[in-house]
């Protein structure tokens, strides 16, 4: 496969990332204090406030789809993408969310770039009941490239230790259901970006913002015993559902079980191979969730958990 096809190629290794997190995980786990519960690298951080309740927490940022919303004058969907991506993460710990605090650093500053981001992460934050309650603005000449900007947030909620999900009892036999994305949401825009070149671009098929889980979950933990979640960001499915899951079990996939927006037949077109779909995208499906066979009724299932 040509290099240019490839997140590699383009310039992002996802073995990069995972070896950071790893190089890391010695040095911040000297940090923990008795409140901290669970393990680094989670998809948000739990601490405790008391007997009963648990903070979750977590940070991220759009990435490089800024660039090209940027070209399209869709900058409000990235502020979305921000609030539904941080909101996601801190729901798979069974949490609902608290607020949000978000971070634009760019060259110069523009008003209505800005205005944009916050407004987009604004939407969302109103849909979800978090409060966006402050934020840092910065003007970094020499850091970034002139035009581009940076949207970073960080999302905290209140869990009761009753109602976490730890993934602890997740079990063979469980059944994986999935949950559709609206597309590529916010993950693998560097090679997205690689293939659109200079190239006009169809901003409905590649920008569509992140979907937010938050309602679909809560109604799907009403029903069902929920035992873990994933969300489905940077590495794709399987780079994401195994975080979410105990030792000496794994998932297994029925990759024809759902059919895949449009997008990522046109990433398929651009010669990007089902490999690296599968390891990059999302492909379709934007959360997982994993319960037992009894209650996956007529949900949409994707697959079934086995012995290692």
């Amino acid at each position: 496969m040509s290099g240019e096809r490839t997140y590699a190629g383009a310039g992002v290794s996802l073995a990069t990332a995972a070896g950071v997190v790893e190089r890391l995980r010695a040095a911040v786990s000297t940090t923990a204090t008795p409140a901290v519960v669970g393990a680094f690298g989670g998809f948000a951080g739990l601490y405790a406030l008391d007997e009963s309740r648990l903070l979750a927490a977590s940070t991220d940022g759009v990435g490089s789809k800024l660039v090209l919303a940027r070209r399209a004058g869709r900058l409000r969907w990235c502020g979305a993408d921000l609030a539904a991506h941080c909101i996601n993460d801190v729901l798979t710990t069974g949490a609902e969310p608290l607020f949000l605090l978000d971070y634009v650093a760019a060259n110069a500053i523009e008003l209505e770039q800005v205005a944009e981001l916050v407004e987009g992460a604004v939407e969302v934050c109103r849909e979800a009941g978090c409060a966006l309650i402050g934020g840092e603005t910065a003007e970094l000449p020499g850091i970034y490239r002139e035009e581009e900007l940076d949207f970073v947030g960080t999302c905290v909620g209140i869990v009761d230790r009753r109602d976490l999900i730890d993934g602890s009892r997740v079990e063979p036999g469980d059944v994986v259901l999935g949950l559709p994305s609206a597309g590529i949401h916010a993950n693998g825009f560097t090679l997205v970006r690689r293939l659109v070149g200079d190239d006009d671009f169809d901003a409905e098929l590649l920008l569509p913002p992140t979907r937010l889980y938050l309602d679909e979950v809560r109604a799907l933990r009403a029903r069902a015993d929920v035992r873990a979640l994933a969300h489905v960001t940077g590495g794709g499915i399987m780079g994401n559902l195994p975080r979410a899951l105990p030792a000496g079990i794994r998932a297994e996939l029925d990759w024809s079980a759902w059919e895949r927006p449009p997008v990522f037949h046109w990433l398929a077109e651009q010669g990007v191979e089902e490999e690296e779909l599968r390891r990059v995208f999302n492909c379709g499906i934007g959360m997982c969730a994993v319960v037992p066979a009894s209650d996956a009724g007529d949900e949409f299932a994707i697959g079934r958990i086995v012995a290692a």
